[in-house]
């Protein structure tokens, strides 16, 4: 086994060991009567995040891509529209990876390692590492709670139980609930994913879940964010340029991906000692 594999599994903590993680939101099914004051709401809802300009906050990640447990500590910077920087936080030393994106194209640094993936799509590398395929503007929506980049309402619905729906023109779906006077967003739907927002009080959720059936593997994962900051000067230009050593040796996709969550620990290996 290379060493490669054991620092991707310290990067994420990803071992397999069973676990069960708690149910899934049972959203609406009926179809339900009009939302009459949809776009309102959706505009009140929205607001904070529309506004975000850049973010930064600690993320802990939990949770599983397909048989591997995962769990971690990541610190994350976002600049609209399309920048980010995830730095995999070790107990000591260098971090255990950095990834810098911009769009779609992306480096990762693996500083215990010495190696580097340049060139990359943003979410084929963030599918290898945690099992969550998006990209820097998609990553962002969904942490601050519009999420999709550019949010739209174009229809709401009320249904059984307090729930109410919202409709984007990009085809994702709001689910609210109204605990006290004003409406929460508690899930949302886009692209295969199912996203909840469990104990949202403030401007931004304090934890989101990614749950996904519609991936390479099933995807459930939760981030917990803490230290969250919007809107302070950001240099677009740190948040995506990085230092490759000079002695870095290329790391390919494929060989992330086998040493990454979408694999068991036995083809992890097999894979890896194959490319050797």
């Amino acid at each position: 086994m290379t060493r490669l594999f054991y620092l991707l599994s310290f990067a994420c903590c990803v071992c397999v060991i069973p676990a069960c993680g708690p149910r899934r939101v049972a959203l609406p099914t009926d179809t339900g009567t009009p939302f009459p004051d949809f776009a309102q709401v959706h505009q009140m809802l929205s607001a904070a995040c529309r506004g975000v300009r850049t973010l930064t906050a600690e993320i802990a990640l939990a949770g599983r891509a397909g048989p591997d447990k995962l769990r971690g500590r990541v610190q994350a910077g976002f600049t609209r529209p399309s920048a980010m920087r995830l730095e995999g936080v070790a107990p000591f030393g260098p971090p255990a990876f950095i990834l810098v994106a911009r769009d779609r194209s992306a480096t990762l640094v693996l500083p215990r390692e010495s190696g580097v993936l340049r060139g990359a799509q943003a979410d084929e590398i963030l599918g290898a590492l945690v099992g969550v395929a998006l990209g820097p503007a998609d990553v962002l929506a969904i942490l601050t709670g519009c999420v999709v980049p550019d949010p739209k309402p174009a229809a709401g619905r009320l249904h059984q139980g307090g729930w109410a729906s919202i409709s984007l023109m990009d085809g994702a779906e709001l689910f609210l609930r109204r605990p006290a006077a004003t409406w929460q967003i508690r899930a949302a739907r886009r692209n295969g994913w199912q996203i909840e927002y469990p104990d949202w009080n403030g401007q931004f959720p304090p934890v989101v879940r990614l749950i996904s059936d519609a991936q390479a593997v099933a995807v459930d994962v939760t981030a917990s964010l803490s230290q969250i900051q919007a809107n302070t000067d950001l240099d677009a230009a740190t948040l995506t340029a990085v230092d490759i050593p000079a002695d870095a040796r290329p790391v390919t996709l494929e060989r992330l991906r086998a040493a990454g969550p979408l694999r068991d620990a036995e083809s992890k290996d097999s894979a890896l000692r194959g490319q050797k």
